[in-house]
């Protein structure tokens, strides 16, 4: 019987070496070099497309916008992003678990998504072992700025995260949530009057 990579213990969601397994170094390292090549490529030009069309997994979804400076752990197949969605400035996808962004998502700038913890005993810790849980949102979703995802949420579809929000639970359809821990403040009534 094979012996189970890294890699696959990582997107089974069990308890991996992150820190030491070379192959998940390397992906890791192709992902910071795109990363790196997106960042410092003039807005728009070709150059940043085709960097971001690596980090997406070979092609960008119809009015996808991505602004830079973004950050991917993994990118390519690990992370996806609906159509009509926009990241502003300064996110981080920490996405050793996978995460779904859905379409017409709005992303304030700073935002970070999370898949990843690690155990709370330093032995275990130094070890370089970490668990990699999936972050799912749905669609028509918007961040406010500074807003932290952690490991193994999911965010239902026309959900409303106030800025500097630490979503640490699932967040049921058309929630306007706020805080850290982030709970639901209120029922969004999605065909209501403007507010």
């Amino acid at each position: 019987m094979l012996q189970e990579t890294e890699r696959e213990k990582m997107l089974r969601g069990a308890w991996y070496d992150a820190n030491f397994d070379k192959a998940l170094i390397e992906e890791r390292r192709r992902a910071e070099l795109a990363c790196h090549a997106f960042n410092q490529a003039e807005p728009g030009s070709e150059a940043q497309m085709t960097a971001l069309k690596g980090l997406l997994g070979g092609s960008i979804p119809k009015g996808v916008t991505v602004l830079a400076p973004v950050y991917f752990d993994y990118g390519s197949s690990f992370t996806t992003l609906g159509e009509g969605t926009f990241v502003n400035h300064g996110a981080y996808f920490m996405d050793g678990g996978s995460i779904s962004i859905g379409s017409n998502v709005f992303i304030g700038p700073f935002c970070g998504f999370y898949t990843a913890s690690h155990p709370l005993a330093f032995v275990q810790r130094n070890k370089g072992l970490e668990k990699a849980l999936p972050i799912k949102v749905g669609d028509n979703c918007w961040f406010g700025a500074n807003v932290s995802v952690m490991p193994g949420v999911t965010i239902g579809s026309g959900c409303v995260i106030a800025a500097g929000s630490v979503v640490t639970k699932d967040i049921p359809d058309n929630s306007m949530a706020a805080g850290a821990p982030a709970v639901v403040k209120k029922h969004i009534e999605q065909e209501g009057a403007l507010v």
